[in-house]
């Protein structure tokens, strides 16, 4: 934790992109996008209307949750998790997903700035569900060539298609009701079917550093094995996500080492952390010493895993942005509005906001109207 605060302070004094070293691992989508990004920039992936929401019993009413979608929009946020093409039978909660999409299409939200919207789409169904609604509407959003070329001229929002894989046989098989191997030959699909029409492909690999069924001890080799398979599928990105909360600051660690020993970039690497043990935060300092640069979190600490009895929600948006900008990296979203959004949200499902950070930002405005 100490090389923190110095990698930090050198941040925007290292070497231009063009400069470092160039990637070991290729994968199907080796293009990036020219615009120049600094270093102390850190992406946020909010997932709040996706995984955040789909553990929620009561159900929620689609003009709340296009709302939501459409308030996170305004914030600065560039990437927000918006639905999944999953079976209702599954996860009842998502199944206006498609009607999300399509009031995405049909009305984009003026934003700040350009914003991928991302859908799970787990299997062959489910990438042709999507696919049918944007051949309907090949006008209404970007292609990923035209997000990497800038043009965004008309504020049409760009696309992505997500796969949830495992890291442990006991939760694939209790998740995705097949064993791991099964699971990556169905994503191949999937990934195909995303760059076939053209958007972004990513892919989650859940319970890295902690199983609810096989315990503590993940193999971090076999997640950048399974890691190393997505991306050679053509995935653009691989999430890496602490499931149950179980992770601490030496096993998060020991992972990265492991991907970072495979030949995957930091670059094609977020991190997605839930705070069932207050280590959250923790476990993103550890990330951001070893150049992550992509963090995923839930206005309003919401989620939780109907596969993972007694974790918590994911880390909080507002308790993210401000631990990132305390330590002089730049987020771009704007916290007084996120910790209004989870304020809200909260209220809407009827649940505790579990954003300390969020309480905070609000208690101060009562405290000091004038200073709001």
């Amino acid at each position: 934790m100490a090389l923190l605060r110095p990698m930090i302070r050198l941040a925007r004094h290292r070497a231009p992109p063009q400069l470092r070293q160039l990637r070991k691992f290729a994968t199907a989508s080796d293009v990036r996008n020219p615009q120049q990004v600094p270093d102390n920039y850190v992406r946020i992936v909010e997932v709040g209307p996706r995984d955040g929401l789909q553990n929620e019993k009561k159900s929620i009413p689609l003009a709340t949750k296009i709302e939501l979608v459409e308030k996170l929009s305004r914030t600065g946020l560039s990437f927000i998790e918006a639905g999944s093409f999953v079976s209702p039978k599954w996860v009842p909660q998502m199944n206006n997903s498609s009607e999300i999409l399509e009031h995405i299409l049909a009305k984009p939200v003026p934003s700040p700035v350009p914003v991928t919207y991302s859908f799970l789409a787990p299997n062959a169904k489910g990438i042709d569900n999507a696919t049918a609604i944007l051949q309907k509407n090949p006008d209404a959003f970007l292609t990923q060539a035209q997000s990497f070329a800038g043009r965004n001229t008309e504020g049409k929002p760009a696309l992505e298609l997500a796969v949830f894989a495992a890291a442990t046989e006991s939760f694939s098989k209790k998740n995705l009701n097949c064993d791991i191997a099964t699971s990556l030959e169905k994503f191949r699909d999937v990934i195909q079917g995303a760059k076939n029409i053209g958007v972004r492909a990513r892919a989650y690999i859940s319970v890295v550093l902690g199983c609810p069924f096989e315990g503590y001890d993940v193999n971090p080799h076999k997640v950048a094995e399974i890691a190393a398979s997505l991306l050679e599928m053509g995935a653009d990105e691989i999430s890496l996500g602490d499931t149950t909360g179980m992770g601490t600051a030496p096993r998060t660690q020991e992972l990265l080492r492991c991907m970072a020993a495979a030949g995957i970039r930091k670059e094609d690497i977020a991190m997605h952390f839930h705070d069932t043990y207050g280590q959250a935060l923790v476990n993103t300092a550890i990330s951001l010493e070893h150049g992550i640069r992509t963090f995923d979190s839930s206005v309003g600490g919401l989620g939780g895993c109907p596969y993972s009895p007694g974790a918590t929600g994911n880390v909080a948006t507002e308790n993210m942005v401000y631990f990132l900008e305390s330590l002089g990296m730049d987020t771009g979203v704007d916290l007084d509005a996120i910790s209004d959004i989870g304020q809200w949200i909260t209220g809407e499902i009827g649940k505790a906001n579990d954003s300390a950070v969020g309480k905070a930002v609000l208690g101060a405005r009562r405290r000091s109207p004038s200073a709001a």
